[in-house]
């Protein structure tokens, strides 16, 4: 993931809107330049996450940083009108932090027919390198936008009139019994924590993947695949 230190390169490239994962900035440091950041960041919706200046030091291998850092992205990010206006399937993650599972994910999604993921900004992956390898060219071909609130984002998705179908564990219904509905936007949750208890609350319903033997839960990126392609093939029906 590229990195970029120092004031001057980091607001350029907010000003120039380059795709950023998120700013870093010491804690302590201020002034009018490193507030332009902080603005320009909300501007372009970009996190920011004040951190200890050794932290600073660390990644970006130096202490001459100016009490900022940025992590580049390899894909800028949609923003969720941009990619629900016209959209039939939308895939939201809701915090899924490993890079090789949203890699998985982004790559099923454009193979089943899905329109865009949306992530949210915070406990959650970004668009790294190894997110870009695990998708195998994917991301080139589908849009992934990026949401402050997840659970706001479903009720947007909703006034949009979408169907919101969470895959839980404790869902009532097996994923294959479902007639979805259009258009539809499916949520699923991070690993080992699955959906947060407002997320879920959000849902129109909540769809399970029946298991056999011990294991309660299949990973996120093979369960994306299965209910995603039994979609497309109602959607084929």
């Amino acid at each position: 993931m590229p990195i970029l230190i120092g004031i001057h390169p980091v607001t350029e490239a907010l000003r120039n809107r380059h795709p950023l994962e998120r700013i870093l900035i010491a804690k302590g440091a201020g002034g009018q330049p490193v507030q332009q950041i902080v603005d320009l960041s909300r501007q372009n919706s970009v996190p920011v996450r004040f951190e200890p200046r050794a932290a600073l030091d660390r990644l970006a291998g130096t202490a001459a940083h100016q009490g900022v850092v940025a992590l580049g992205a390899v894909k800028k990010y949609a923003g969720l009108e941009e990619v629900a206006s016209h959209a039939q399937l939308l895939v939201l993650l809701d915090g899924v932090e490993d890079p090789h599972n949203l890699g998985a994910i982004v790559r099923t999604a454009l193979a089943a027919g899905a329109d865009a993921v949306v992530v949210p900004e915070r406990r959650a992956t970004g668009l790294t390198e190894t997110v870009a390898k695990a998708a195998a060219g994917a991301l080139e071909h589908l849009p992934v936008a990026r949401v402050g609130n997840m659970n706001r984002a479903l009720d947007d998705l909703k006034q949009r009139g979408f169907w919101i179908y969470g895959l839980d564990e404790g869902g009532q219904q097996d994923y294959n019994k479902v007639d979805y509905s259009r258009p539809t936007a499916f949520v699923l949750g991070g690993e080992g924590k699955g959906l947060h208890e407002l997320v879920r609350k959000h849902c129109d319903a909540l769809v399970r993947i029946p298991v056999a033997g011990r294991i309660s839960s299949l990973n996120v990126s093979v369960a994306a695949g299965i209910v995603l392609f039994e979609w497309k093939r109602q959607s084929a029906g």
